[in-house]
């Protein structure tokens, strides 16, 4: 049984489990979203969201630290200058796991693990539907000071226009 077992090994070698994290890390950071298993999907997140967190703060410290993970330079780089800017505001949940379906060879259960700010095509259709929820209903108290202006509008441009049509027919 697994109780207390929080970490999965991935049936690796612990070695051997740190490259391959580092590795996915490092291409979700430079392609911001890759296609994978949902097993290391699953594994990564809990690797990658971490090291997204120690990038808001830019200082040599955290950088150094986030180098000793992803052992690329180019990802530490883009990491700091372009994913940190995105998310500096989010307090957590940097990453997005959507399953795919199953692999064809070994039936393995695949998904797509992306940043969360990077996808455009959410975004837009998120900025769509925040735009069609600012509609609100209008209390009965307001309709009906509404309708009564309304009336009162209508009744002053008719008591308006008989006078009008007078002075013109005499």
């Amino acid at each position: 049984m697994r109780h207390q077992r929080k970490i999965n090994h991935l049936s690796r070698t612990s070695e051997h489990r740190k490259a391959l994290l580092s590795n996915l890390a490092s291409s979700l950071i430079k392609h911001k979203r890759i296609e994978t298993t949902l097993a290391k999907a699953k594994a990564l997140r809990t690797f990658v969201e971490p090291l997204i967190t120690k990038s808001k703060n830019d200082t040599t410290h955290s950088r150094r630290l986030v180098f000793s993970y992803l052992k690329d330079k180019d990802a530490v780089s883009v990491l700091f200058r372009e994913v940190s800017e995105k998310v500096i505001n989010r307090p957590g949940g940097y990453t997005r796991i959507l399953k795919t379906g199953n692999r064809v060879g070994d039936a393995a259960e695949m998904c797509i693990i992306e940043l969360v700010d990077f996808n455009e095509n959410m975004l837009a259709a998120k900025g769509e539907t925040a735009a069609k929820s600012t509609r609100r209903r209008r209390s009965p108290k307001k309709k009906t000071e509404a309708k009564a202006e309304a009336k009162s509008n209508t009744q002053e441009q008719a008591a308006e226009q008989p006078a009008s049509e007078g002075e013109t027919k005499e």
